[in-house]
Protein backbone atom coordinates (compact mmCIF):
# COMPACT_ATOMS: atom_id res chain seq x y z
CA UNK A 1 0.00 0.00 0.00
CA UNK A 2 1.31 2.83 -0.85
CA UNK A 3 2.07 5.70 1.91
CA UNK A 4 -0.56 8.12 1.06
CA UNK A 5 -2.92 5.18 0.86
CA UNK A 6 -1.70 4.49 4.72
CA UNK A 7 -1.86 8.21 5.81
CA UNK A 8 -5.56 8.67 4.64
CA UNK A 9 -6.38 5.46 6.52
CA UNK A 10 -4.82 6.44 9.66
CA UNK A 11 -6.66 9.86 9.36
CA UNK A 12 -9.69 8.14 9.00
CA UNK A 13 -8.96 5.97 11.83
CA UNK A 14 -8.92 8.63 13.99
CA UNK A 15 -11.66 10.41 12.79
CA UNK A 16 -13.55 7.70 13.66
CA UNK A 17 -12.14 7.01 17.08
CA UNK A 18 -12.68 11.04 17.83
CA UNK A 19 -16.35 10.80 16.74
CA UNK A 20 -17.36 8.07 18.88
CA UNK A 21 -15.40 9.25 21.78
CA UNK A 22 -17.49 12.54 21.72
CA UNK A 23 -20.61 10.67 21.27
CA UNK A 24 -19.92 8.82 24.28
CA UNK A 25 -19.07 11.76 25.98
CA UNK A 26 -22.57 13.25 25.37
CA UNK A 27 -24.33 9.87 26.21
CA UNK A 28 -22.55 9.95 29.47
CA UNK A 29 -23.55 13.68 30.01
CA UNK A 30 -26.94 13.47 28.67
CA UNK A 31 -27.04 10.47 31.60
CA UNK A 32 -25.16 12.32 33.96
CA UNK A 33 -27.70 15.38 33.43
CA UNK A 34 -30.62 13.36 33.76
CA UNK A 35 -29.80 12.19 37.36
CA UNK A 36 -28.88 15.32 38.22
CA UNK A 37 -32.62 16.64 37.74
CA UNK A 38 -34.19 13.73 38.94
CA UNK A 39 -31.89 14.26 42.39
CA UNK A 40 -33.13 17.37 42.00
CA UNK A 41 -36.25 17.14 41.78
CA UNK A 42 -37.03 14.73 44.73
CA UNK A 43 -35.02 17.05 46.87
CA UNK A 44 -37.19 19.74 46.15
CA UNK A 45 -40.57 17.57 46.59
CA UNK A 46 -38.93 16.58 49.85
CA UNK A 47 -37.76 19.71 50.73
CA UNK A 48 -40.66 21.87 50.05
CA UNK A 49 -38.90 25.07 52.07
CA UNK A 50 -35.75 24.90 49.44
CA UNK A 51 -38.41 24.73 46.29
CA UNK A 52 -39.96 28.17 48.04
CA UNK A 53 -37.19 29.74 48.50
CA UNK A 54 -35.66 29.28 44.97
CA UNK A 55 -39.14 30.33 43.66
CA UNK A 56 -38.90 33.29 45.37
CA UNK A 57 -35.31 33.79 44.14
CA UNK A 58 -36.13 33.00 40.58
CA UNK A 59 -39.53 35.69 40.82
CA UNK A 60 -37.44 38.25 42.73
CA UNK A 61 -34.39 37.98 39.49
CA UNK A 62 -37.13 37.97 36.92
CA UNK A 63 -38.89 41.07 38.51
CA UNK A 64 -35.45 42.99 38.85
CA UNK A 65 -34.66 42.40 35.02
CA UNK A 66 -38.48 43.88 34.34
CA UNK A 67 -37.32 46.89 36.22
CA UNK A 68 -34.21 47.25 35.03
CA UNK A 69 -35.58 46.91 30.93
CA UNK A 70 -39.13 48.52 31.91
CA UNK A 71 -38.19 51.27 34.78
CA UNK A 72 -41.54 50.39 36.36
CA UNK A 73 -42.53 47.32 38.63
CA UNK A 74 -44.87 45.07 37.11
CA UNK A 75 -47.94 44.25 39.02
CA UNK A 76 -50.85 42.32 37.27
CA UNK A 77 -52.56 42.02 40.56
CA UNK A 78 -52.59 45.65 41.16
CA UNK A 79 -56.40 46.28 39.71
CA UNK A 80 -57.05 43.27 42.62
CA UNK A 81 -56.43 45.87 45.03
CA UNK A 82 -58.39 48.42 43.74
CA UNK A 83 -61.97 49.65 45.36
CA UNK A 84 -63.53 49.72 42.40
CA UNK A 85 -66.11 48.46 40.14
CA UNK A 86 -68.20 48.49 37.10
CA UNK A 87 -71.60 50.41 37.95
CA UNK A 88 -72.96 48.41 35.10
CA UNK A 89 -72.52 45.65 37.11
CA UNK A 90 -74.73 46.62 40.19
CA UNK A 91 -78.65 46.39 40.72
CA UNK A 92 -80.46 49.02 39.28
CA UNK A 93 -81.18 50.98 42.03
CA UNK A 94 -77.51 51.19 43.33
CA UNK A 95 -76.42 52.10 39.48
CA UNK A 96 -78.57 55.08 39.49
CA UNK A 97 -76.98 56.48 43.16
CA UNK A 98 -73.59 55.17 42.32
CA UNK A 99 -74.07 57.99 38.80
CA UNK A 100 -75.61 60.14 40.89
CA UNK A 101 -73.16 60.51 43.44
CA UNK A 102 -70.25 60.71 40.87
CA UNK A 103 -71.70 63.47 38.80
CA UNK A 104 -72.48 65.59 42.18
CA UNK A 105 -69.52 65.17 43.81
CA UNK A 106 -67.39 64.96 40.88
CA UNK A 107 -65.60 61.60 41.62
CA UNK A 108 -64.98 58.25 38.87
CA UNK A 109 -68.10 56.21 38.91
CA UNK A 110 -66.08 52.95 39.56
CA UNK A 111 -64.79 53.48 43.55
CA UNK A 112 -68.33 55.49 43.89
CA UNK A 113 -69.75 51.57 42.64
CA UNK A 114 -68.01 49.64 44.75
CA UNK A 115 -68.86 51.80 47.89
CA UNK A 116 -72.79 52.11 47.05
CA UNK A 117 -72.58 48.19 46.84
CA UNK A 118 -70.67 47.90 50.29
CA UNK A 119 -73.01 50.75 52.31
CA UNK A 120 -76.02 48.60 50.30
CA UNK A 121 -74.57 45.33 52.23
CA UNK A 122 -73.58 46.71 55.61
CA UNK A 123 -77.61 48.03 55.41
CA UNK A 124 -79.25 45.22 54.86
CA UNK A 125 -76.85 43.78 57.86
CA UNK A 126 -76.76 46.50 60.62
CA UNK A 127 -81.08 47.62 59.55
CA UNK A 128 -79.78 50.62 58.01
CA UNK A 129 -80.61 52.49 55.49
CA UNK A 130 -77.65 52.62 53.34
CA UNK A 131 -79.09 55.92 51.60
CA UNK A 132 -78.47 57.09 55.18
CA UNK A 133 -74.86 55.95 55.21
CA UNK A 134 -73.92 57.60 51.59
CA UNK A 135 -75.15 60.47 53.12
CA UNK A 136 -73.14 60.49 55.92
CA UNK A 137 -70.06 59.67 53.84
CA UNK A 138 -71.05 62.59 51.07
CA UNK A 139 -71.21 65.46 54.37
CA UNK A 140 -68.39 64.15 56.14
CA UNK A 141 -65.65 63.78 53.54
CA UNK A 142 -67.25 64.23 50.19
CA UNK A 143 -65.93 60.68 49.06
CA UNK A 144 -62.29 61.66 49.76
CA UNK A 145 -61.03 58.63 51.37
CA UNK A 146 -57.73 60.21 52.52
CA UNK A 147 -59.71 63.13 54.78
CA UNK A 148 -58.08 64.35 57.84
CA UNK A 149 -60.17 66.83 60.21
CA UNK A 150 -58.29 69.44 62.21
CA UNK A 151 -59.14 67.22 65.40
CA UNK A 152 -57.81 63.83 64.02
CA UNK A 153 -60.86 62.51 62.37
CA UNK A 154 -59.92 60.24 59.56
CA UNK A 155 -61.09 58.47 56.21
CA UNK A 156 -64.63 58.52 54.34
CA UNK A 157 -66.54 58.53 57.42
CA UNK A 158 -64.49 60.51 59.51
CA UNK A 159 -64.26 58.97 62.28
CA UNK A 160 -62.06 59.80 65.15
CA UNK A 161 -59.61 56.74 64.66
CA UNK A 162 -57.80 57.53 68.10
CA UNK A 163 -61.20 56.84 69.98
CA UNK A 164 -61.84 53.53 68.10
CA UNK A 165 -58.82 52.14 67.68
CA UNK A 166 -60.21 48.84 69.25
CA UNK A 167 -62.64 48.84 66.16
CA UNK A 168 -59.60 49.11 63.94
CA UNK A 169 -58.22 45.22 65.28
CA UNK A 170 -60.16 43.14 62.91
CA UNK A 171 -58.62 45.29 60.03
CA UNK A 172 -54.89 45.05 60.96
CA UNK A 173 -54.41 48.22 62.60
CA UNK A 174 -55.25 52.44 62.67
CA UNK A 175 -53.74 52.52 59.34
CA UNK A 176 -56.90 50.83 57.87
CA UNK A 177 -58.61 54.28 58.46
CA UNK A 178 -57.50 55.17 55.26
CA UNK A 179 -58.46 51.68 53.59
CA UNK A 180 -62.22 53.10 51.83
CA UNK A 181 -63.84 49.82 52.84
CA UNK A 182 -62.56 49.37 56.26
CA UNK A 183 -63.27 52.74 57.39
CA UNK A 184 -66.76 52.52 55.88
CA UNK A 185 -67.33 49.44 57.71
CA UNK A 186 -65.97 51.07 61.10
CA UNK A 187 -67.85 54.06 60.77
CA UNK A 188 -71.08 52.00 60.46
CA UNK A 189 -70.67 50.41 63.82
CA UNK A 190 -70.49 53.89 64.91
CA UNK A 191 -73.49 54.95 63.92
CA UNK A 192 -75.59 52.64 64.80
CA UNK A 193 -74.55 52.84 68.10
CA UNK A 194 -74.91 56.04 68.30
CA UNK A 195 -78.62 55.36 66.72
CA UNK A 196 -79.43 52.78 69.31
CA UNK A 197 -78.19 54.96 72.28
CA UNK A 198 -80.41 58.12 70.83
CA UNK A 199 -83.47 55.85 69.96
CA UNK A 200 -83.74 57.81 66.63
CA UNK A 201 -82.00 58.79 63.54
CA UNK A 202 -81.23 62.20 64.49
CA UNK A 203 -80.48 61.81 67.47
CA UNK A 204 -78.01 58.80 66.69
CA UNK A 205 -76.66 62.10 64.15
CA UNK A 206 -76.40 64.22 67.36
CA UNK A 207 -74.23 61.49 69.27
CA UNK A 208 -72.27 60.71 66.13
CA UNK A 209 -70.90 64.38 65.49
CA UNK A 210 -70.59 64.84 69.31
CA UNK A 211 -73.37 67.15 69.99
CA UNK A 212 -75.29 64.96 71.84
CA UNK A 213 -75.35 67.63 75.05
CA UNK A 214 -75.52 71.16 73.15
CA UNK A 215 -78.38 72.74 72.06
CA UNK A 216 -78.02 72.80 68.44
CA UNK A 217 -75.44 70.87 66.47
CA UNK A 218 -74.81 73.45 63.89
CA UNK A 219 -77.16 72.14 61.18
CA UNK A 220 -75.75 68.64 60.50
CA UNK A 221 -78.44 66.28 61.07
CA UNK A 222 -80.55 68.11 59.06
CA UNK A 223 -77.81 68.38 55.85
CA UNK A 224 -77.40 64.30 56.43
CA UNK A 225 -81.02 64.11 56.15
CA UNK A 226 -81.59 66.51 53.29
CA UNK A 227 -78.53 64.42 51.61
CA UNK A 228 -80.62 61.15 52.32
CA UNK A 229 -83.80 62.28 50.77
CA UNK A 230 -81.89 63.62 48.05
CA UNK A 231 -80.12 60.02 47.35
CA UNK A 232 -83.58 58.24 47.99
CA UNK A 233 -84.81 60.41 45.07
CA UNK A 234 -82.34 59.64 43.32
CA UNK A 235 -82.78 55.41 43.89
CA UNK A 236 -86.29 56.30 42.60
CA UNK A 237 -87.69 55.44 46.23
CA UNK A 238 -90.52 57.26 48.22
CA UNK A 239 -88.69 60.10 50.68
CA UNK A 240 -88.02 58.53 54.04
CA UNK A 241 -89.86 59.61 57.06
CA UNK A 242 -87.25 61.52 59.39
CA UNK A 243 -87.64 59.22 62.53
CA UNK A 244 -86.91 61.95 65.62
CA UNK A 245 -87.51 61.00 69.67
CA UNK A 246 -90.49 61.76 71.13
CA UNK A 247 -90.66 65.49 72.80
CA UNK A 248 -90.70 64.31 76.39
CA UNK A 249 -88.33 61.83 75.47
CA UNK A 250 -85.81 64.05 73.45
CA UNK A 251 -84.26 65.75 76.62
CA UNK A 252 -83.18 62.35 78.25
CA UNK A 253 -82.28 60.66 75.32
CA UNK A 254 -79.71 63.49 74.41
CA UNK A 255 -78.66 64.01 78.13
CA UNK A 256 -76.31 61.11 79.07
CA UNK A 257 -73.05 62.81 80.57
CA UNK A 258 -73.82 64.12 83.58
CA UNK A 259 -70.52 65.11 84.83
CA UNK A 260 -67.91 67.81 83.98
CA UNK A 261 -66.77 68.40 80.73
CA UNK A 262 -64.13 66.61 79.95
CA UNK A 263 -60.82 68.88 80.01
CA UNK A 264 -59.92 71.04 76.57
CA UNK A 265 -56.62 68.70 76.31
CA UNK A 266 -59.06 65.83 75.66
CA UNK A 267 -60.74 67.83 72.78
CA UNK A 268 -61.76 65.13 69.99
CA UNK A 269 -64.98 63.80 68.56
CA UNK A 270 -65.87 60.01 67.69
CA UNK A 271 -66.72 61.64 64.27
CA UNK A 272 -65.71 65.01 62.24
CA UNK A 273 -65.76 66.39 58.82
CA UNK A 274 -63.15 68.25 56.74
CA UNK A 275 -62.98 71.83 57.31
CA UNK A 276 -64.36 72.58 53.83
CA UNK A 277 -67.67 71.19 55.12
CA UNK A 278 -69.52 73.86 56.64
CA UNK A 279 -72.54 73.41 59.32
CA UNK A 280 -69.97 71.65 61.63
CA UNK A 281 -70.86 72.20 65.21
CA UNK A 282 -67.72 74.18 67.89
CA UNK A 283 -65.21 73.01 69.52
CA UNK A 284 -67.65 72.64 72.94
CA UNK A 285 -69.28 69.32 70.92
CA UNK A 286 -65.89 68.29 70.86
CA UNK A 287 -64.99 67.75 74.25
CA UNK A 288 -68.74 66.38 75.07
CA UNK A 289 -68.23 63.73 72.73
CA UNK A 290 -64.94 63.29 74.74
CA UNK A 291 -66.85 63.10 77.52
CA UNK A 292 -69.77 60.75 76.53
CA UNK A 293 -67.11 58.11 75.00
CA UNK A 294 -65.63 57.97 78.69
CA UNK A 295 -68.87 57.38 80.37
CA UNK A 296 -69.88 54.73 77.41
CA UNK A 297 -67.28 52.53 76.19
CA UNK A 298 -69.81 50.93 74.09
CA UNK A 299 -69.45 54.43 71.61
Amino acid sequence: MPASGKFFAAARTFAIDVANGFLAIIHNSFALLGLAVAFLAITLFARPDLRDAGESQLRSWLTARQLAEQGMPVELAASDRATATNPKSLPKEQAAVAYWLSKKYRVAPEPIAALVSEAYDLGKLNQLDPTLILAIMAIESSFNPFAQSAVGAQGLMQVMTTVHTDKYENFGGQNAAFDPVSNLRVGVRVLKECIARAGSIEGGLRFYVGAANLPSDGGYAVKVLAEHQRLRLAAGLRAAPIMTAKADEAKPAMQVVTTKPAPAAATATAVETPAAVPARPSTPARTEQVALQTQDPAL
